[in-house]
């Protein structure tokens, strides 16, 4: 007869999972039994919080539900960060955690914990199963909350004695697959009405955001950018939607975009303090608001809209494109150029900065030179804060998941965990971590995971021995004399740490060198740290996310 555990693995190989990530418990020995039953893949880390960080970027990656499974307690509460992370970012995550036995809870269990209580408000479902026959219902529950719009983190608890126990393999009920896949349309009125306003703007911005990621057609922006001439901004997870090279595709003019324009249509991007919570100047007053998103609970949030489309956002782009066909599309050509000319200046100004021989190695300059490696085979992962914030400006993102940053939770540490499913989830492509140092030492043991599991991830440090987006701020506040807890070690040798635990490492202070450093570093198929030393005065005030 089959234990919990088996049943566990056998529903999780009946939702197409491929690989778990744990750190190991007692209470969930089992489940590790039941993957191995059905050649799931268990990924073993050094942090609770990482194997919720990585199941995040399995989800970011793939598209589809990432797993993780930790033990009770401490590896419950490790993982909280990593799933509010989650949260934040729609991200489809199912997180198994153990429990104390069910038969002495709340006598003093061992590490016995109310998790479902403590991960309810910042999960979409948190359910503990007290039943081994009953596994499998609750694990398909926990994959259709995950799955299904607004998609996001589901918490399963279930106690050791549950995973332990047998079950007559007839006494299973296993649930008929019940989750839709089928794309939500906005109400053809609304749309029309949209269309309308869009037609005869003068100054139109066009925002997209984390939604457009989990679109069933994230292609569908491109088909109305094409007929509609607006510029278009991507943040975050959306990055990539459209080519660096499409015409209507602009970056660095934003601000000003967002000031002037006089309609914004917003897909999925949240009036959150990236946009000045969608009040002026932020966005202008007299704007009038199109927001599209794949529920309700956003649209007029913190600001009101005059059109709320709720949906399937690449699906309404291309019902907005198809409306647009047949109304007279006012093309804004002073508009762009005008946007265009701003976005020029500022791309001058970058790409002198990006230029510097200067020793040590400009922030931008590191940036340019991991530019280099872009391209359609290649995922980058942006973990830091200034370093991150600056590089995001340059480096750019061809594709749909070809850039990943923690969103805007702003967590970090997340870069390697990211990078370890990354590179599980698309073996053909290069992975390229480019972290801060002090990001870096959140996960950093994470390279001894990577060399044991054998996944030739590259971090790329841009180490400026401070924790610089802080330290800037708190120096001008305090003065340097009282910029405490924002200073690292200086050039402290992590391309040695990563050797020590059997990967590949090298030290570069001149940017000459950078980029041949990272070409062996991917030609030596071991996890590997390319260590380099930044110059601080480069990498303070080198803007915000853009997330």
């Amino acid at each position: 007869m089959p234990t919990g555990g088996q049943l566990v693995g056998e529903a999780l190989a009946k939702e197409g999972v491929r690989v778990v990530f744990t750190l190991c418990g007692g209470h969930i020995l089992p489940i590790y039994e039941g993957c191995l039953d059905h050649d799931i893949r268990v990924i073993d880390v050094r942090h609770e919080q990482t194997a919720a960080f990585a199941a995040d970027g399995w989800a970011r990656v793939t598209g589809d539900v990432g797993v993780a499974a930790v033990t009770a307690g401490p590896g419950v509460c490790n993982s909280l960060t990593a799933i509010v992370n989650a949260r934040n970012s729609d991200s489809p995550v199912v997180v198994i955690g153990g429990q104390a036995e069910t038969g002495r809870q709340d006598q003093g269990g061992l590490q016995e914990t109310p998790h479902v209580r403590i991960l309810e408000p910042v999960t979409k479902w948190a359910q503990s199963c007290a039943q081994a026959k009953r596994l499998p219902e609750f694990v398909s529950d926990a994959f259709r909350h995950a799955s299904t719009p607004r998609t996001g983190p589901a918490f399963l608890e279930i106690p050791w004695d549950v995973l332990f126990d047998e079950v007559a393999a007839e006494g299973v009920d296993w649930k008929a697959a019940s989750r839709s896949r089928t794309p939500v349309w906005a109400h053809p009125d609304e749309v029309r009405r949209a269309a309308e306003i869009l037609a005869a703007a003068e100054r139109p911005a066009v925002i997209a955001g984390t939604s457009l990621r989990w679109s069933t057609d994230p292609a569908g922006l491109r088909a109305l950018a094409d007929i509609l001439h607006a510029p278009v901004y991507l943040n975050s997870l959306a990055r990539g939607a459209l080519p660096p090279d499409h015409p209507y595709f602009l970056a660095l003019s934003r601000r000003k975009a967002l000031e002037d324009a006089d309609v914004v249509l917003d897909f999925g991007a949240p009036f959150d303090f990236r946009l000045g919570y969608g009040q002026a100047p932020a966005i202008a007053a007299d704007a009038r608001v199109i927001m599209a998103d794949v529920a309700g609970d956003t649209i007029g949030h913190n600001r009101a809209v005059d059109v709320g489309l709720v949906g399937d956002v690449g699906i309404i782009a291309r019902q907005l494109a198809a409306s647009l066909k047949g109304l007279p599309v006012r093309e804004p050509m002073a508009w762009l150029d005008r946007l265009r000319s701003i976005e020029s200046a500022k791309r001058a100004k970058l790409d002198s900065e990006a230029g510097s021989d200067l020793r040590p190695v400009h922030a931008l300059r590191l940036a340019r030179e991991i530019d280099r490696f872009a391209g359609d085979d290649t995922i980058i992962v942006g973990d830091g804060g200034n370093i991150v914030a600056g590089g995001s400006k340059i480096i750019r993102a061809p594709w749909p998941g070809s850039w990943l940053d923690p969103g805007r939770f702003g967590c970090l540490g997340m870069g390697l965990p990211f990078a370890l499913a990354a590179k599980l989830a698309r073996p053909e492509k290069r992975v390229l971590a480019f972290l801060g140092d002090g990001a870096f030492g959140i996960s950093g043991m994470e390279v001894d995971t990577l060399v044991r599991h054998g996944v030739p991830v590259v971090a790329v440090i841009g180490n400026d021995g401070a924790w610089a987006q802080i330290r800037g701020p708190q120096i001008g506040l305090y003065g340097e004399t009282h910029a405490v807890a924002t200073r690292l070690g200086e050039a402290t040798r992590y391309d040695e740490m990563a050797k020590a635990l059997g990967g590949h490492g090298e030290f570069v202070d001149d940017p000459g060198d950078i980029g041949s450093a990272i070409d062996r570093a991917f030609v030596s198929g071991k996890p590997a740290v390319v260590n380099v030393l930044v110059d601080p005065a480069s990498n303070v005030g080198t803007g915000s996310y853009v997330m």
